[in-house]
């Protein structure tokens, strides 16, 4: 409307034929077409070609030309400039001296129904005089991005037009092109490997991976300028990577697809600008960046350094973000893709898969299938885990949890198991092994958790526990754990229940692995958590055992894997030896019962456990074929047990656990079958005094080679001085002195002897060898020691004479105290031997 010039020297131009006149050949040009330009007119031909230089070339750039023409529709001039250019491109077509190069739009974006008409009717006219050019080759682009985006010293250019990189640039596109051809297997085969050096050399400062995500995948996008929309891009991105580094004092060897600043709010919006949509916004916030509860945030806080150091978790979203958000038909990203964008030198390229897997598992908007990644602008299954799980009841955790713990032990047969005692009359007081699962809320390292089991093993409701070594504890490591997977299985089958018809075909399928994963998972949290196993000790404290790392993969069952372990440590045995029995038989008993016998497994933990109190018949039967044991009954009248198996075949079935049934040594059992023989007297008194003259008597009885009393057939009495009758009268010599009276029967001879004296008073007037009093009493400590001693030399030679009356009187006090175990051995001792009393303990 103003046009341009006329204050300033030159000629008023108000129209671009009067403007290109006057580039080209000032005022006197313009003058021929002055007539033109004021009435917005477009020249012809002849005017057109006397406006143009004739002694020089002269090369029209016109650009821009569907701004102009959709300004000026409604004045007329868009129609002139059709004209003008239509007649401007015939001549220019017939001078040897003038090229014509106008630009028309690449995209028809934000066109509207005229716009199109007029892009339409310019194009196909342009076409038909002209040829269509492509100003910037693929292989140029980078050259001109990092043209446009750094200052580069004039020096640093090449003849061909291209940065002459340093030293340090170049060392660093040799260590990237190093490890690409090292994983050349593992990233994309279309990236040119043997080349590879070179593709770094022209991206240089980017990684290849970020400018050909542009040419690849969104180029194709509607709103997408490849070169104006990735330098607008580019721009935020190098500020913020210099900052960045700058702050920092670090960064990355090149600037790659994860280093995109998605935190940003300008670089987010010139994204959305090009994508030509911002519903991925909420994506990024919660999985990628942005916030600092966004996910991929979170898991690098939380990983190891190696991953936390390199921001691994929002490099690989970020490069999934880029690699699936282009217009092509395949909108995803290639696990190759992800690993050539964010590895490099000094990168593991083993934790791009870890670190997928933790995304996969938490971000809400990522979608994965076979390997391939993408974003999408909808909710996944994560999301509807994420609002699913916070509805979850802690009554049905702990149900499920405690579901799948009876599950996993109870597939094992032969061995009771209690789940989850409150009360001590839950677990079973009898001689089997108990394995006792606690619930998991009663942790290894809680103190309540001990002090209950230790209660268990006391008691029995009321009484007293038996059975206390047949107890065996599995104990839960932690809770915490397992109800959080059981949480997500409800979670995950809540969604199958009530979700999946809402679900497209690939999320369902998604939801039903999610579903076996997780039901996985929390068996897997079983077998991990119950790794700590309890058991009486010899001590009688309980011992626990650390099994360390297990799974489901270590044994077909957790039954079967406990008592494998307790196996290798001889605390569970399948079956003992009947020397076994010989080495641990009770000093006191000569009688064994087989019920003690077999209690004694499963109450004292000297003895191992047996898996199968069963098979203690067996080694019953063993011992008694081999001669090292005899299986007897009561004793008869006649002093002869019934029944009586030694040395002889014998079945297990015909064993049984009684207490009137035993087990004695083969020595004892020889006793039984070899015929008795006189082989000692036994003569009472021992040694006497008498005075002359006077009587006494002797008694003798027979003993076997046993042991055993038998009768005494032509017993002889002789003495060396005095007379002694056939039933062992003696009279005292006249003659006082020493003198021997000897009994003899057989082959047996024992001899006592007897003092024969004058009556003599002692000190306290009492005669001596007179009976001074009519009863005999001592008190004292007698060492255990001296035990035996004592009986021989001070009782003995009252035992049959009647009247012989003994008080026990035991106090045991050793440091540390008596255990409850220790005091019930000794009742049931007492009990065996036929002794009553009572048990004071305080």
């Amino acid at each position: 409307i103003q046009g341009r010039g006329g204050d300033d020297g030159t000629p008023k131009r108000y129209t671009p034929w009067g403007e290109i006149a006057f580039q080209l050949g000032g005022k006197n040009a313009f003058k021929v077409v002055e007539e033109h330009d004021q009435k917005r007119t477009a020249p012809a031909g002849d005017a057109i070609r006397s406006m143009l230089p004739k002694d020089r070339p002269a090369l029209i750039l016109m650009d821009e030309l569907m701004n102009y023409v959709s300004r000026n529709r409604r004045s007329g001039l868009s129609a002139q400039l059709y004209d003008f250019l239509q007649a401007l491109s015939e001549t220019a077509r017939g001078e040897r001296n003038v090229v014509l190069v106008a630009s028309i739009p690449a995209s028809e974006l934000e066109m509207t129904t005229e716009d199109q008409s007029d892009y339409t009717r310019f194009k196909k006219m342009l076409d038909r005089v002209g040829k269509p050019i492509i100003m910037s080759a693929e292989t140029e682009t980078s050259e001109i991005i990092r043209r446009r985006l750094f200052e580069w010293d004039l020096r640093a250019i090449s003849r061909e037009g291209r940065v002459i990189l340093s030293k340090d640039a170049i060392d660093t596109c040799k260590d990237y092109a190093g490890w690409v051809q090292q994983y050349r297997q593992q990233i994309p085969n279309t990236f040119p490997v043997d080349d590879a050096e070179n593709q770094f050399k022209a991206a240089y400062p980017f990684h290849p991976a970020l400018l050909s995500v542009f040419e690849r995948k969104w180029q194709t996008l509607p709103r997408f300028q490849q070169t104006r929309g990735t330098l607008r891009l580019l721009a935020h991105w190098v500020s913020h990577a210099y900052q960045s580094g700058f702050k920092s004092a670090q960064g990355d060897g090149l600037i790659g697809l994860g280093t995109a600043p998605l935190h940003d709010s300008l670089f987010r919006r010139a994204l959305w600008e090009q994508l030509g949509d911002d519903r991925l916004d909420a994506a990024i916030s919660a999985d990628i960046s942005g916030r600092k509860d966004s996910f991929a945030v979170r898991l690098d806080a939380g990983a190891v350094d190696t991953i936390k150091n390199a921001r691994l978790h929002q490099k690989v979203a970020t490069a999934i973000l880029f690699e699936s958000s282009g217009g092509q038909q395949q909108k995803d990203a290639s696990l190759p893709e992800i690993r050539l964008a964010v590895g490099g030198p000094d990168a593991d390229i083993g934790n791009v898969e870890t670190v997928l897997d933790a995304l996969q598992s938490c971000c809400y908007f990522l979608a994965a299938e076979k390997a391939r990644y993408r974003f999408t602008m909808t909710p996944q299954l994560n999301k509807l885990l994420a609002d699913r799980r916070a509805s979850i009841k802690q009554e049905a955790i702990d149900k499920r949890a405690r579901d799948e713990i009876q599950d996993v032990f109870s597939k094992h047969a032969g061995i009771e198991r209690v789940f989850f005692p409150e009360r001590t009359n839950q677990v079973p007081d009898r001689p089997a092994i108990t394995l006792i699962v606690l619930a998991p809320e009663l942790g290894a390292t809680d103190g309540e958790t001990r002090q209950f089991m230790e209660l268990v093993t006391r008691e029995y409701g009321t009484a007293g526990r038996t059975y206390k070594s047949a107890l065996i504890w599995a104990i839960a490591d932690s809770p915490a754990t397992l109800h959080e997977e059981a949480r997500r299985l409800l979670a995950w089958e809540d969604i199958q229940a009530g979700e999946a018809d809402r679900l497209d075909d690939l999320q369902r399928q998604q939801l039903t692995q999610n579903v076996k994963k997780a039901e996985r998972d929390l068996r897997e949290a079983v077998w991990r958590g119950y790794k700590n196993i309890g058991l009486l000790a010899k001590d009688n404290t309980i011992r626990t055992v650390d099994f360390g790392l297990i799974h489901s993969s270590a044994a077909a069952s957790m039954v079967e894997l406990i008592f494998a372990r307790l196996r290798q440590d001889d605390e569970v045995v399948e079956t003992v030896n009947p020397s076994f029995l010989l080495r641990n038989w009770p000093p006191a008993l000569t009688e064994w019962a087989t019920r003690s016998l077999r209690d004694s497994f499963f109450a004292s933990p000297l003895f191992p456990r047996l898996l199968v109190p069963e098979k203690l018949k067996e080694t019953i039967a063993k011992g008694v074929s081999s001669a090292q044991i005899a299986y007897v009954g009561k004793k008869a009248a006649n002093g002869k047990y019934d029944p009586f198996c030694f040395a002889t075949a014998l079945e297990p079935i015909d064993i049984e656990f009684s207490n009137d049934v035993f087990i004695i040594t083969a020595a004892e059992a020889r006793k039984q079958v070899e015929p008795p023989v006189l082989t000692a007297i036994e003569v009472r008194p021992d040694g006497a005094w008498a005075a002359p003259g006077k009587s006494l008597m002797f008694s003798a009885r027979g003993l076997d080679q046993f042991g055993h009393e038998m009768p005494l057939d032509k017993l002889v009495w002789t003495s060396s001085g005095g007379q002694i009758g056939e039933r062992g009268t003696y009279k005292a010599a006249e003659t006082p002195g020493d003198y021997v009276v000897t009994a003899a029967a057989g082959t047996a001879t024992t001899s006592v002897h007897v003092s024969v004296g004058v009556e003599q008073y002692g000190g306290d007037g009492s005669k001596v060898g007179a009976a001074a009093h009519g009863e005999l009493r001592w008190v004292g400590d007698v060492p255990p020691q001296k035990w035996m001693q004592f009986y021989t030399k001070v009782l003995a030679r009252f035992a049959g004479t009647g009247g012989l009356a003994v008080n026990v009187r035991v106090s045991i006090s050793p440091e540390g105290g008596v255990s409850r175990q220790q005091e019930d051995e000794v009742r049931a001792a007492l009990r065996e031997l036929g002794l009553e009393g009572n048990v004071e303990s305080k």
